[in-house]
């Protein structure tokens, strides 16, 4: 038997799959500080055409953009674990498999 459809608890899921599938992973932040240098260099030897040198460009920002929210997040992690953040909040692990609704 199929369940209603209840469009809170779907939203729900469908915003917090968002929300985790933009963090980038550790793995990511190496990938993208690589492929931005990379990306430098290239641009850096003035060989690239105007088109290309924008590609290039629009990518660097892409990728500049995602270390940046990587290295955010893994400085609120440090503050958070040394006890120097007194904003933090630790909020109880709950997957879908304990969650009571």
């Amino acid at each position: 038997m199929i369940p209603p459809f209840q469009p809170e608890k779907n939203r729900i899921v469908t915003k917090k799959r968002a929300k985790t599938a933009n963090r980038p992973s550790p793995g990511d932040f190496e990938a993208a500080l690589e492929e931005l240098e990379k990306l430098v260099e290239r641009m850096e030897k003035g060989e690239l055409t105007l088109e290309e040198s924008l590609r290039d460009f629009e990518r660097g920002i892409e990728l500049t953009r995602k270390c940046q929210q990587a290295l955010q997040e893994a400085e609120q992690r440090v503050l958070m674990l040394s006890g120097k953040d007194v904003d933090a909040e630790l909020v109880p692990f709950e997957d879908e498999d304990t969650r009571t609704n």
